[in-house]
């Protein structure tokens, strides 16, 4: 019986070994997995944090990369920049080169132009007629004071009779040093220039150093504006056309070639009228050869000293000498704020610019002309203004905007009367009055033919209508050449019109 029992418990010892080894072995093989599951999870916290060190590497790439394709398109900007500016350096170096070989060839014909002027000038020693001191002295009467009709700015202006006309002799004062370089230059300007607006030269005495020019016959335009001798107001369609006329005898001075020439003392003064108020400009004597390099709109020329006459003379050309045709253009505003009030020059443009602010403009005008268009008067106004800016850049250009608004004022007067023209000659064909009149200028011709009128021909010289004339009133033959106008009749159909009427002053 102890047998079996001490073999039992040998099994049960032998079990209980195996059970231990098997134990043993498990916590061995759990050791071994714990180690490895270690392993694995440190082998993956490197993989993550190797993951995590490659994608920041790789946004620095991508970063990189980005930074480097930008860089290369701002060098490719660069590039294209720097191709375009060279291409346009050396289009424009091209232009340069291109103008300059105009203005080469420019200058060239320029020379050659005013070389040929010179030489013309030199061959053309008779382009005026040459007086004798005894031609001169018989014509003044010896410079008799009674002859003497004003006083320029280099010497006296006497009236005389020269080859059976009414002439105007000039004589240089011998004080004044420039005064026979004053002579020499009207003589060679004025004898080779022609135009309706600027006085002509008959001729000149070097002998006496006297000018012998065209006689006006109603004087300055300053006498008139201001009443001189209490002659009669001048209609706002005379100022107009004489606004007109002066600008276009300012502008034949400014396109003289081969050089342009500047006035540098327009003033009323300077402005002289003939019998029928058709206006010249005078006394060009302080005008100056300008080089045409200098005569488009930066047109300047430097001059030791400037001249011409107060409130009149270009603000800048006076400070700085320096000489340009916008020196005209200044002196040209003033005078139309002149033709417009008849008031005197001192603060004219200050005065005017204060009434147009206020509203008072209509009281500048001259209350001696009753019918004044305010608004043509005030767009007349306001150019002028324009012309009296104190830099020359600011005043604008004769050619192209001041002589057209001119001259479309011009044109209004001239619609103006003849407006008033044809209600004349409606009255004149209603009420068949027959006065037998016949004039050599200023005349409207009418023709008539059975019952009706077929045509009409106006001919037009000037037109003054002065108040005091009525048309009842005789005509004095001797003044119709001082601003008239008539009605004349002509031939025509068995019923023809022999009626007219006429006004002179």
């Amino acid at each position: 019986m102890f047998h079996p029992l001490h073999e039992l418990k040998q099994r049960k010892e032998d079990e209980m070994r195996k059970l231990r080894e098997e134990l043993k072995k498990t916590v061995e093989m759990y050791n071994t997995v714990s180690r490895e599951a270690d392993e694995a999870k440190k082998e993956a916290r490197k993989l993550q944090e190797w993951k995590a060190e490659e994608e920041r590497k790789l946004e620095e790439a991508k970063f990189c990369e980005e930074a480097a394709r930008a860089v290369a398109a701002a060098e490719r900007q660069k590039t294209k920049a720097a191709m375009e500016a060279a291409q346009m350096a050396q289009l424009i170096a091209e232009m340069e080169a291109q103008k300059r070989k105009l203005a080469e060839l420019k200058a060239f014909r320029e020379a050659e132009a005013k070389q040929r002027a010179l030489d013309q000038l030199a061959n053309n020693k008779a382009a005026y007629r040459k007086y004798t001191i005894n031609e001169i002295e018989a014509a003044t009467d010896h410079f008799t004071m009674s002859y003497k009709i004003g006083e320029g700015g280099y010497g006296p202006v006497f009236k005389g009779t020269l080859d059976y006309t009414d002439v105007a002799i000039k004589v240089l004062r011998p004080d004044i040093s420039q005064g026979q370089n004053q002579f020499k230059q009207e003589v060679e300007v004025l004898s080779c220039m022609r135009h309706p607006h600027l006085v002509l030269l008959i001729g000149a005495c070097p002998e006496y150093g006297s000018l012998v020019y065209e006689y006006m016959e109603n004087g300055s335009l300053e006498d008139r504006l201001f009443r001189k001798d209490n002659t009669p107001s001048l209609p706002w369609k005379t100022r107009f056309r004489i606004a007109a006329e002066i600008g276009t005898g300012l502008l034949f001075l400014h396109q003289t070639r081969p050089e342009p020439l500047v006035h540098r003392d327009l003033k009323p003064a300077n402005i002289l009228l003939d019998r029928n108020y058709v206006s010249k400009i005078s006394d060009v004597g302080l005008a100056r050869l300008v080089p045409p390099s200098f005569s488009d709109s930066v047109s300047q020329y430097r001059l030791t000293a400037a001249r011409g006459t107060f409130c009149y003379i270009d603000p800048e050309y006076q400070r700085t000498g320096m000489l340009g045709v916008k020196s005209d253009v200044y002196s040209l505003g003033v005078v139309l704020l002149q033709l417009i009030t008849s008031k005197a020059p001192v603060g004219l443009a200050v005065h005017v610019q204060e009434a147009i602010e206020n509203g008072t403009f209509a009281d500048m005008l001259d209350p001696t002309v009753p019918d004044w268009p305010v608004e043509e008067a005030l767009l007349l106004a306001k150019l002028a203004l324009k012309c009296c800016e104190l830099s020359k850049k600011d005043r604008p250009d004769l050619a192209s905007v001041v002589l057209p608004e001119l001259n479309r004022l011009r044109n209004l007067g001239m619609q103006n009367e003849a407006n008033i023209s044809e209600k004349v000659v409606h009255e004149t064909l209603h009420c068949h009055s027959e006065p037998q009149i016949e004039l050599q200028g200023n005349q409207i011709t009418l023709r008539s033919k059975w019952q009706r009128l077929k045509s009409m021909t106006r001919t037009w010289k000037a037109s003054i209508f002065p108040p005091s004339r009525r048309p009842s009133e005789k005509l004095d033959k001797k003044a119709l050449g001082v601003g008239c106008w008539s009605l004349t009749s002509c031939s025509g159909a068995p019923y023809e019109m022999k009626s007219a009427k006429s006004f002179s002053t």
